[in-house]
């Protein structure tokens, strides 16, 4: 009897397993001292995000995925893990605005995660934490009730949980992608809208003919850097190029450098890193098919922070662009053949295309109740996707587990989890909204925050 009621008294813990209390000196010493390291850097850019953040709940909740990692090392864990699940390849910063669609290598325009500046090992339900609470941050700013939002939380956990079963001991996740022909709503929506676009539209974005020569445009968000910063940029290019597998890379000439801007402004969470877009010679001589290369700076992840060597660094080659791009390629079917890494100016860089065609899913087209619980099936497969496929399917080395097969081992009732997860991602979305008002009162007072 003991023991079921120590059983009984965990499963309560877990399923509200966070009070949310006021911490405006710890929420402020957080924001500061993660933000502080770019200061130096990127003041400007820093400032852009701390105005955005103090927009809303959900875009400070954006830009604060290292609150909440250092949150899930203290919080209680899930009922529903094991140590072997403590191995999933996660991408570490997995909110709603964090999906999207993109052409893979293939020439297939496919819906999937988006976002992997945030890649590490660590528990599955870190990324469905984080997941839900953004569905409840951003579902409330879009006029949507609460019941609507936990019907699509549950629809997303659920579906997540039924793609781990069917991948478990078949291999599917192998050639499981999201499409325009088994999606609907929203999300094909996001897929035909990424189809649409065209390499020409987004050079006319960036670039400008000057004569015959194609180069960026100057703008209040482009950039010129300086000659030193141009050339160590330009000098890093060996470097990238030979962090691309020697089947996958293009020729040489492919990867001239035409011209490099820096950019500001993009982003949330990553405000504050540095990046680049360097404009490539691309597959010809001709300026139609110039390519732009997305160079962003890469510092330790803030999974890593609380889970410390459990991705080991030799893994990596010691080069945190190497770790997002590792995580894109362990995440993605037909990956970016752009994506490599390198390091400039003691820093080091994550690189791929800025593709044509990638497409964000558009929050602002879930604003009425049906449309978050279409999108949330899509969410919850694309993520079981992200993370089977990132298991001892890609290199065994780092985990040696079948993650489809260990998380559905694990989560021994769906409905207790998908019970235990809502109740968990309401009760933070609280604390989200508590320390937004204490950021915001801390900027308005003129704290520093970076």
């Amino acid at each position: 009897m003991k023991k079921i009621a120590l059983l009984v008294a965990s499963a309560v813990l877990a399923m509200h397993a966070h009070a949310a209390s006021s911490r405006p000196s710890w929420v402020v010493n957080q924001v500061y001292t993660y933000n502080h390291q770019f200061a130096a850097t990127n003041s400007a850019d820093l400032a852009t995000k701390m105005s955005t953040m103090a927009g809303s709940p959900f875009l400070f909740y954006r830009g604060t995925d290292h609150v909440f990692m250092q949150d899930m090392a203290t919080l209680p864990a899930s009922l529903y893990t094991s140590v072997q699940t403590g191995y999933t390849w996660l991408g570490g910063d997995t909110h709603i605005g964090n999906f999207g669609s993109n052409r893979d290598s293939s020439g297939t325009q496919v819906f999937a995660v988006g976002d992997f500046d945030e890649g590490y090992l660590g528990q599955y339900v870190w990324d469905l934490r984080r997941l839900a609470v953004s569905m409840i941050l951003a579902g409330r700013e879009n006029g949507i009730a609460d019941a609507d939002i936990t019907t699509a939380i549950n629809t997303m956990v659920g579906a997540y949980l039924d793609k781990m079963d069917a991948f478990k001991g078949t291999g599917d996740e192998l050639t499981f992608q999201l499409k325009n022909g088994n999606t609907s709503g929203a999300v094909q929506d996001t897929i035909s809208a990424g189809a649409s676009d065209s390499r020409s539209s987004l050079l006319s974005k960036y670039t400008q003919l000057n004569g015959s020569a194609r180069v960026f445009q100057t703008t209040s968000q482009l950039v010129p850097v300086s000659g030193a910063t141009y050339t160590a940029l330009v000098n890093s290019m060996s470097g990238y190029i030979n962090s691309i597998a020697a089947s996958k890379q293009y020729a040489a000439s492919y990867y001239t450098v035409k011209d490099i801007r820096q950019k500001l402004g993009s982003g949330v969470g990553s405000l504050g890193k540095l990046r680049y877009y360097l404009l490539l010679e691309g597959p010809s001589s001709s300026t139609s098919d110039d390519v732009i290369v997305e160079m962003r700076q890469s510092v330790s992840g803030a999974v890593a922070t609380i889970n410390n060597g459990k991705l080991p660094a030799s893994s990596y080659a010691y080069n945190e662009g190497n770790r997002v791009a590792r995580t894109l390629k362990a995440q993605l079917i037909n990956a970016d053949v752009l994506a490599g890494y390198t390091s400039a100016n003691g820093m080091a860089f994550f690189l791929h295309e800025k593709s044509p065609w990638q497409q964000d899913i558009d929050l602002a087209a879930l604003s009425t109740a049906g449309k978050p619980n279409t999108a949330a099936t899509y969410l919850g497969q694309a993520l079981a996707s992200a993370h089977a496929l990132a298991d001892q399917d890609y290199d065994a080395t780092v985990v040696s587990y079948s993650i489809d097969k260990q998380v559905t081992d694990a989560v021994t009732s769906k409905s207790s989890f998908k019970s235990e997860l809502a109740n968990f991602a309401y009760d933070y979305a609280t604390q989200v909204t508590l320390d937004w008002q204490a950021f915001v009162a801390a900027k308005n007072a003129g704290t520093p925050l970076y």
